[in-house]
């Protein structure tokens, strides 16, 4: 146990650094129970907070400022500079405090198995195998040896086009073009060297003018990276946490122009839209693209991409295409299921041989049966609200499990019967937001120790939050 008169105001593990925040959790708590003693909980990281606390309401029409809520401003940066000091990224806690102010505060973790919570003092998905990744995140593209380039190809009209419109615009040399492809690994097709032949892209080129950054913008059709900020869009640059993940399915069907992939060693991001989305030469297309389209990789999705010109050359002359809409195809149901009261309503509906992410919601009927998916060659995720299952050891029998995510009265379940799917690669603790966390870092710590994984830390501090005078 950590004395916080001994230790030093900035440290993480002082007593001092919370102090602040737990007072304001105090407060709030104290207007619901008056009396006895309060439990809070939160989680503070150098990028954002989740704390349960009441906010003022800016004035109509304004938004919020920072001034609006000061104090807990003030008093979560005594702790996250005390986190960076410290070197690490987020912390979870839970502190219980007595009426006279006698207050026992525990912090959780990090843990380099085991992802931060999302708004919660809980523990995130935990990492059973080292570097595992979801299923989507390691799938490749589908090999086109036949696929074509668009007949509206044309590299000397591109290039003349360009040149006419940026007239003063400084090309990228030969010898600055191979550098790139050698740092890709990959031979830039001819129609981007012939774009970066007219220019690099620099900003330095442009003199610090933002009226021909915007000529740049309007000529090309995207805000062009230049050549260093070119990248390979493979599934890699498209992260995602390891729940949201497990429950992404690739789906390529035979109409398709674009594959519907996390991402490709044959997708070279070369600009953005201004608005987030990356504009990407295609190598590898669907069944029915072109080598060589462009396509568009939204920020708000994981996988896919949406096909913008048929060639390069489409794209700078305005001539941007339609991608036509997947046909519907009843025979293909889809990889992922959802049962839950608004979408499929049992089990036996939504499985299918090419089921691979079952996610069971919120469900206010009997408990399901897992019987009706057991054997499915390709599931893989399962997830599963508390109190939806009838057997939870029917999970033993799903043999291809690479991810689960259960209650814990479930998981308990499976601990006590020794029946934990050892195939896993992550799992995860389905909690209310206001269950203790405490039970529930136990529970994680003993799924982790079954893969020799490294545990949640606890932080014991004592400290006094005595009334101030």
């Amino acid at each position: 146990m950590v004395d916080h008169q001994e230790t030093p105001a900035a440290s993480v593990d002082g007593f001092a650094t919370w102090e602040p925040v737990l007072r304001l959790l105090l407060a709030e708590q104290r207007r619901k129970h008056p009396d006895g003693p309060v439990r809070v909980a939160g989680r503070i990281g150098r990028g954002g907070w989740s704390l349960a606390l009441s906010r003022r309401r800016p004035p109509r029409g304004r938004a919020a400022q920072v001034e609006d809520m000061q104090e807990e401003f003030d008093a979560v940066e005594r702790v996250r500079g005390a986190l960076a000091d410290a070197g690490v990224d987020d912390v979870s806690f839970s502190a219980t405090i007595q009426p006279n102010g006698k207050t026992v505060l525990r912090l959780m973790g990090p843990s380099p198995a085991v992802e931060p919570g999302l708004g919660t003092p809980h523990p995130g998905a935990l990492i059973l195998v080292d570097g595992s990744l979801a299923e989507p995140w390691r799938r490749l593209p589908e090999s086109a040896p036949e696929a074509l380039s668009a007949p509206s190809v044309d590299v000397e009209l591109l290039e003349r086009t360009l040149r006419e419109r940026l007239p003063d615009a400084i090309g990228a040399t030969e010898e600055e073009i191979a550098a790139a492809e050698v740092r890709l690994g990959v031979v830039l097709p001819d129609e981007l060297k012939a774009l970066y032949r007219v220019t690099r892209a620099r900003w330095e080129d442009l003199g610090d003018d933002y009226e021909s950054a915007g000529r740049a913008w309007k000529a090309v059709g995207c805000e062009l990276f230049d050549l260093d900020g070119l990248y390979v869009a493979d599934a890699s640059s498209r992260p995602c946490r390891w729940e949201s993940a497990a429950k992404e399915a690739v789906d390529t069907p035979p109409d398709s122009t674009v594959q519907g992939l996390v991402g490709s060693p044959g997708w070279i991001a070369f600009g953005d839209n201004g608005g987030g989305d990356r504009l990407a030469v295609d190598l590898t297309p669907g069944p029915r693209g072109y080598k060589g389209q462009v396509i568009m990789l939204s920020h708000e999705e994981n996988t896919g991409a949406e096909l913008v010109a048929d060639s390069l050359t489409d794209l700078v002359l305005g001539r941007l295409a339609t991608d036509p809409p997947t046909r519907s195809d009843e025979d293909r149901p889809s990889a992922v299921a959802r049962v839950n009261g608004v979408s499929w309503k049992s089990v036996q509906a939504a499985a299918h041989p090419g089921l691979e992410v079952l996610s069971i919601g919120w469900w206010d009927g009997e408990p399901f049966s897992l019987a009706p998916v057991i054997g499915l060659p390709r599931l893989r995720t399962l997830t599963a609200y508390p109190g939806t299952l009838a057997d939870p050891l029917e999970i033993a029998e799903l043999t291809g499990l690479e991810f689960l995510a259960l209650g814990p009265a479930d998981w308990r379940r499976l601990l006590d019967a020794g029946a934990v799917p050892r195939g896993l690669s992550a799992a995860a603790i389905k909690t209310l937001r206001d269950h203790d966390p405490l039970p529930i870092v136990a529970m994680a710590n003993e799924i982790l120790a079954l893969w020799d994984r490294p545990q949640i830390v606890q932080t014991v501090i004592e400290g006094d939050l005595a009334p101030l005078a």
